[in-house]
């Protein structure tokens, strides 16, 4: 079993900058894909950004050029650089890893854009 720990999120102006890191522990397999999904309040969950085992990245259209995917193998952490933030941004970030086990999911990190 997978645990993944998501940090990084916080209250930051319009503008402004963060930084999120989701570390995995436990058994992990074979990486297939990894990424990021945001879920606001009465919304669905979508798609943020993913980057696969060989590390090529996806980047939502509403994101691109503002938000950056990446991940260390070495240290099982993936991270989600966010530049100019939006208060449409606002919402709860979940990482998503898939590897040959299965999907496992983090517990999120909330991430408010406001003045």
């Amino acid at each position: 079993q997978v645990q993944l720990v998501e940090s990084g999120g916080g209250l930051v102006q319009p503008g402004g900058s963060l930084s999120l890191s989701c570390v995995a522990s436990g058994r992990i397999f074979k990486i297939l894909v990894t990424g990021w999904y945001r879920q606001a309040p009465g919304k669905q969950r979508e798609l943020v950004a993913t980057i696969t085992g060989g590390g090529s990245t996806n980047v939502a259209d509403s994101v691109k050029g503002r938000f950056t995917i990446s991940r260390d193998n070495a240290k099982n952490t993936m991270y989600l650089q966010m530049n100019s933030l939006k208060p449409e941004d606002t919402a709860t970030y979940y990482c998503q890893w898939v590897d040959l086990i299965g999907t496992h999911w983090g517990q999120g990190t909330q991430v408010t854009v406001s003045s």
